[in-house]
């Protein structure tokens, strides 16, 4: 793979550059191998101009639920007025869909022209890294630094960014955030985190900034305890969900919910969220509680319009998360992909939907709880099918299997050589128990909801009937 300033764009159709540059980022090491500093980024911003610092920034971390609140802070700003930047992880179909203008992916013409701007100056920090005997930007840094130039190059407003993992050394951390926002913290990427919540803690704690405004989701005492610390050492201004803001009422209906929350502005009552259960609730009162603090530039918040609120939150989607991709039988794609994610996933699906019978498709990946997400979805499911997506990190299908017999039992364990195999399987099982009260899940990993959400809209292309 030829160095960044060495790709060779000319005479390439848009399509084939794009496939170009993103062969080149992924060359890469991942989002999940990196060196604990912020050094590389630094540099590429400093000789860009510190693009990061030509907006305003809501930065958001937590194990879950990091997505969907920031989807949701974006859609409030842009109903606002305001012209923003969002940036997200990982990608379902586009690495486009990671950077986004106005709430849509970044065009095409736009990030290529953008690449062959800032390629020159990665290659050159990339060159200073390996004569020092480091590594070339990663994937992920990579990617950082062609969102915050993009929104530069915009000009955006507000950019909401999601870290891509932690928070002290992610590469999103050379900005300095005007609003912090940590959404719940569990156990997740134990390997590089922490082996602790504790541990986990303090690493998401390190997007807070001094003097900024935080919004912080209900935590676990452990995790409050490190919370409560970081605040009061960076005298941030805190606003705490459970004392500070709330969840007053969620009613579950057609669609979504409407729900009534309180923050220390106002109480807003019977807005409807377009998003399946209780977490999203709360990631809408966190969204709203940021962008109060957001647009009260270090005053106090003071409310949002109605009619603002009820447009930004009723345009909000929020791809791969209890989304439904198919009708007779539905299937349905979730993100969730460690046990806390499961747990709130569950109970969606109890609360929101009326399945007979629910069959899984299920994918992990390597450095995943596997048992725990396994066990967490066996009261939702009737049926298991076990797969691996196209991932390197996927787990094999037989070894997963092993995995989930004991937990589900043999009779309710299936194995499928390849993800369109098992969807086939899943649907077959479905018609033949009940055709009409009976869906699909797939759930376990990103990739493997990525890889069944470009299977189903290739289906449709094709005019065809079946998962394959």
């Amino acid at each position: 793979m030829p160095e960044s300033s060495d790709l060779m764009l000319g005479g390439l159709s848009p399509d084939e550059a794009e496939r170009e540059i993103y062969q080149h980022i992924i060359s890469r090491n991942p989002e999940h191998n990196f060196e604990p500093t912020l050094d590389r980024v630094r540099d590429v911003c400093a000789l860009l101009g510190d693009p990061q610092h030509a907006y305003k920034v809501i930065h958001l971390t937590g194990t879950n639920g990091k997505t969907s609140t920031a989807r949701m802070a974006e859609s409030l700003v842009r109903e606002h007025g305001l012209r923003t930047g969002l940036f997200t992880s990982p990608h379902l179909s586009s690495v486009r869909e990671r950077i986004q203008i106005d709430g849509e992916p970044i065009a095409q013409e736009d990030f290529i022209r953008l690449w062959t701007e800032v390629a020159p100056i990665i290659h050159l920090v990339d060159a200073k890294s390996v004569d020092n005997g480091g590594p070339r930007l990663s994937f992920f840094e990579v990617l950082v630094v062609l969102a915050y130039a993009a929104f530069a190059d915009a000009p955006v407003d507000v950019a909401v960014i999601e870290v891509g993992m932690g928070g002290v050394w992610d590469a999103t951390n050379v900005a300095d955030g005007d609003v912090s926002v940590i959404a719940p913290i569990a156990m997740d990427h134990a390997e590089w985190l922490g082996d602790t919540l504790v541990d986990i803690a303090h690493e998401k704690s390190g997007i807070v900034k001094p003097g900024a405004a935080t919004v912080i989701a209900e935590q676990s005492d452990s995790v409050l305890e490190v919370l409560y610390g970081a605040v009061a050492e960076r005298e941030a201004r805190a606003r705490w969900e459970g004392t500070d803001l709330e969840v007053v009422d969620r009613q579950p209906g057609v669609g979504g919910q409407l729900v009534t929350l309180r923050t220390t502005a106002a109480t807003y009552a019977d807005i409807f969220v377009p998003l399946y259960g209780a977490y999203q609730a709360s990631n809408a009162l966190l969204a709203l509680a940021a962008v109060e603090a957001l647009l009260a530039d270090g005053g106090e918040p003071t409310a949002l319009a109605g009619e603002t609120v009820e447009a930004g939150f009723g345009a909000v989607t929020s791809p791969g998360r209890l989304e439904a991709v198919r009708t007779s039988p539905m299937i349905l794609v979730d993100a969730a992909h460690n046990p806390a994610g499961v747990d709130a996933l569950v109970g969606a699906l109890e609360e929101s939907f009326t399945f007979e019978s629910l069959v899984g498709v299920v994918g992990i990946l390597k450095d995943k709880d596997a048992e725990g997400i396994l066990a967490g979805l066996e009261p939702a499911l009737d049926h298991v099918v076990i797969t691996a997506s196209a991932s390197p990190r996927a787990i094999p299908a037989d070894e997963l299997e092993a995995i989930a017999v004991p937990i589900f039992g043999a009779d309710r364990v299936s194995v499928a050589r390849d993800l369109p195999d098992a969807l086939d399987q899943a649907v077959q099982i479905t018609e033949r128990v009940h055709d009409m009260g009976a869906g699909v899940l797939a759930v376990g990993s990103v990739t493997l909801i990525s890889e069944v959400r470009i299977l189903m809209r290739a289906d449709e292309r094709k005019g065809m009937g079946q998962a394959r």
